[in-house]
């Protein structure tokens, strides 16, 4: 699943760089970007268009090659954390500091719903990630892993659920026995 060299994570992750992640963000990102433009004309959005391709192509592939080289570390905590918050913020943080740095800064409402949507975002990556889906070099076409979309998605949206019942159960054992 991952190189079996002793290179730094970094330099390994680079070496997974994750075609998958990389074509669907640039397609998603992409495609948001020709409607919010949709009123500056052809060309301008055109550019503006290319580069966000160029940009989310190498980005989003590397960040994900970095989680999916998390997911093979000793230490789960630490590989979860990885790929649901440390990637993540460094992704936001480098985005912030090119909007910054273009004169286009985010306000901090965008700010927070751009970090909450990230979050709950990475979340559901970790999940399909574990699951198997939307690694690369690991054998499955891209098409087989849109189809275990519903399966996926349905056991993300009842993880929490069969948390909180655990959560809720193990209380009532507690008090029982106090």
């Amino acid at each position: 699943m991952f190189p079996n060299s002793r290179s730094p994570f970094l330099a390994q992750a680079l070496v997974c760089w994750n075609w998958k992640c990389a074509l669907l963000s640039a397609s998603a990102r992409s495609i948001v970007y020709v409607i919010a433009m949709a009123h500056t004309g052809l060309r301008r959005s055109l550019v503006v268009v290319l580069v966000e391709i160029a940009y989310v192509t190498f980005t989003a592939g590397t960040y994900a090659a970095m989680q999916q080289r998390a997911l093979g570390l000793r230490n789960r905590w630490i590989g979860n954390s990885i790929v649901t918050v440390a990637v993540p913020a460094l992704a936001q943080g480098l985005d912030w500091l090119a909007h910054r740095l273009s004169g286009a800064p985010a306000t901090h409402g965008t700010l927070m719903a751009v970090c909450v949507f990230t979050f709950v975002s990475a979340l559901f990556h970790l999940h399909v990630m574990r699951n198997g889906a939307f690694l690369s070099g690991c054998g499955r076409s891209l098409l087989d892993d849109f189809r275990r979309i519903p399966r996926l998605l349905a056991g993300f949206l009842v993880k929490p659920v069969v948390l909180f019942a655990n959560l809720a159960a193990s209380a009532g054992v507690e008090a029982e026995n106090g």
